[in-house]
């Protein structure tokens, strides 16, 4: 396998983003233009995509919150994929990449209809926290955050 650091332009990424789109708006439902406006690639320009034997297989994407924290966007491993370590090898490459530039934390939301990504973020040491900013006062919302040392 090989990460690749791109930007929201690569072509693998945003094919990837489609599917996860489609995934999502199955997840989440009525919800899903809420989430929806949140996810915009015009505003997220570090991405990481993960290439088995050239093909794309998975994704993930950081998008600065303040001067402090940057969000952990755009998570997704193809479904014939799962279950390989690849999200976790996303992971640790977008928090690399996050203390690279300086931030001291991680945060996301995922919604409470994915179990598999909750389960990722606690084994990869991220805590619940409160919802942040447009997601408080979601009851299909789960934040957790990740301090960077």
């Amino acid at each position: 396998m090989r990460l690749e650091r791109t930007n929201s332009h690569n072509t693998a990424f945003r094919s990837m983003v489609i599917e996860l789109d489609a995934f999502l708006a199955i997840t989440d439902g009525d919800e899903h233009s809420f989430y929806d406006q949140f996810n915009k690639l015009d505003q997220i320009n570090e991405v990481v995509v993960v290439y088995k034997n050239e093909i794309p297989v998975g994704c993930g994407a950081l998008k600065k919150y303040d001067v402090y924290s940057i969000e952990i966007k755009r998570m997704y491993t193809k479904e014939a994929h799962r279950g390989n370590g690849i999200a976790s090898q996303v992971l640790m490459e977008l928090e690399q990449w996050a203390r690279e530039l300086s931030f001291k934390k991680c945060i996301l939301e995922t919604g409470i209809n994915q179990p598999a990504a909750i389960a990722l973020y606690k084994k990869r040491g991220y805590s619940l926290i409160d919802n942040y900013g447009q997601y408080a006062g979601k009851e299909n919302s789960y934040c957790f955050e990740k301090k960077l040392s």
